[in-house]
């Protein structure tokens, strides 16, 4: 039987669940009125933008607040692929082409400036390439990464992550010096090419990074309307292959050639290697180029179908000619007509149609092939394995052919610009080409004074591997 206190217990019990709700639950929650539905247009103006990874609608229609997943996911494998290109491809090709006591140094280059670089680029790297400033180079805004968020987006597209964006473009950052290393194999002491690669990212890269893919910068001619040169670059043209091939010539020129040079032979130590880090190389590049439409869209997916196409013609055409010219189709020469046609489709593989890039392809296959067997032989320098001849000289041609067949029918940025594009890529290019050249003379010459460039003669005889890395490649 309920006595008056048991009632007035259980009302009183009730009194205080309701208080501790009110105390639990956000008064924001209580007092909120429900979110207005979106209407049936905005919500599938959110699926159109999303679908041809266009600009978001206007104003808080989009219900997606941060990065779209097909878009951003496309964005990572991207970036995974070009560092894969570095370590182990670039690695790889270039550790199967030196002579077995150098293997090691090679490898051991190519890791150290990936760390060397990624420290820079969370430092201040990607803030100087892309925080806002001046037409050549950008502020201080994001260093440490500061204000770059994983769940914002519009630094690099409208779709993906900011955070992914800058790890994208710093997987650009690291290949760059490294494809340095193969000018300079077999003969530059490590913590040399240590302090070379720091100082030449202050001097070339971040700024070219910053010229050519920044909203402000001086040759970003898709990007700023008030581009002083408006060139166009779609995925390292000129920021990679240019400032390090050129750049390349002129350290191996300081350095001088390897001892024995020119009278003894130096043939690679591993085609076996070399082919594989081709074949590395090659897969990589598809997140190097169609990772660079910065988005899995119609733009990505012709830039894939301009690489394989590239690569593969160019491949070919180098085989041809060795077997024209020396009576043999060489697997080197298989693999160095694929990186020259990957280089040369760089700048262009998201503005120029497949056919184009069968034609573009062919040059690349020929030019370099001619670069590597006779400019080298003709003014005696020493590019050990040929990153000037391929990337120098293959870069230089693709930026001007993507002047030539860049078409708007497959990227409607390339309208506004067709007028003058040839004249545009030349000045960009010799900008490239002397900027790259005197900064790293300046370099090189300091390096020289400090640290010293080069091994003892003894220490380079017996090879780098042992003296500047106490371990062999190969034992036995």
């Amino acid at each position: 039987m309920k006595t008056p206190v048991h009632r007035t217990l259980r009302v009183l019990a009730a009194l205080a669940l309701v208080g501790l709700a009110t105390v639990l639950v956000p008064s924001a929650l209580l007092a909120a009125e429900p979110a207005a539905e979106l209407t049936l247009d905005q919500r599938l103006a959110d699926i159109e933008a999303y679908l041809n990874n266009v600009e978001r609608p206007s104003g808080e229609a989009s219900r997606i607040a941060g990065p779209g997943p097909g878009h951003n996911a496309w964005q990572m494998i991207s970036t995974a692929l070009v560092i894969f290109m570095t370590l182990p491809g670039l690695a790889l090709f270039y550790g199967g082409l030196v002579r077995r006591k150098n293997v090691l140094s090679v490898l051991a280059q190519c890791m150290g400036i990936a760390g060397l670089v990624t420290i820079l680029w969370w430092a201040v790297g990607y803030s100087l390439a892309f925080a806002g400033g001046n037409a050549f180079f950008g502020g201080f805004d994001h260093v440490f990464l500061r204000g770059v968020e994983a769940g914002a987006t519009g630094a690099g597209y409208y779709w993906i992550s900011d955070l992914m964006w800058a790890m994208f473009q710093l997987s650009f950052a690291i290949i760059t010096p490294a494809l340095i290393v193969g000018a300079i194999a077999e003969r530059m002491k490590f913590s040399a090419v240590l302090l070379f690669t720091a100082l030449w990212m202050f001097a070339v890269y971040f700024p070219f990074a910053h010229m050519v893919w920044s909203t402000d910068g001086f040759m970003a001619g898709p990007l700023n309307e008030g581009a002083t040169i408006k060139a166009i670059d779609f995925a390292g043209g000129t920021v990679v292959h240019m400032t390090s091939g050129w750049s390349a010539l002129v350290l191996c020129l300081i350095l001088g050639p390897r001892r024995g040079h020119g009278k003894e032979a130096m043939p690679p130590h591993s085609m076996v290697l070399c082919m594989i880090g081709t074949g590395m190389l090659w897969v990589g590049w598809y997140g190097f180029n169609a990772g660079s439409a910065l988005g899995a869209d119609a733009i990505a997916s012709n830039a894939f179908a301009t690489t394989t196409l590239a690569a593969a013609t160019a491949g070919f055409a180098w085989g041809m000619i060795e077997w024209i010219m020396r009576g043999h189709p060489s697997v080197l020469g298989f693999c160095s007509g694929v990186v020259g046609g990957l280089v040369v489709i760089t700048p262009g593989a998201g503005f120029v149609s497949p056919s184009a890039a069968v034609a573009m392809g062919l040059l690349g296959g020929i030019v370099p092939y001619f670069a590597v067997a006779h400019l080298k032989k003709r003014f005696g320098y020493d590019d050990a394995l040929d990153t000037f001849g391929i990337h120098g000289v293959g870069g230089t041609l693709g930026a001007l052919l993507t002047g030539i067949f860049a078409s708007e029918h497959v990227n409607e940025v390339v309208g506004p610009l067709k007028d003058g594009l040839v004249t545009a890529q030349l000045a960009s290019i010799g900008v490239a080409i002397v900027w790259s050249v005197a900064a790293t003379a300046a370099i090189a010459f300091l390096v020289k004074a400090t640290v010293g460039l080069r091994p003892s003669a003894e220490v380079e005889r017996q090879g780098l591997d042992q003296a500047e890395h106490g371990e062999e490649g190969y034992i036995g």
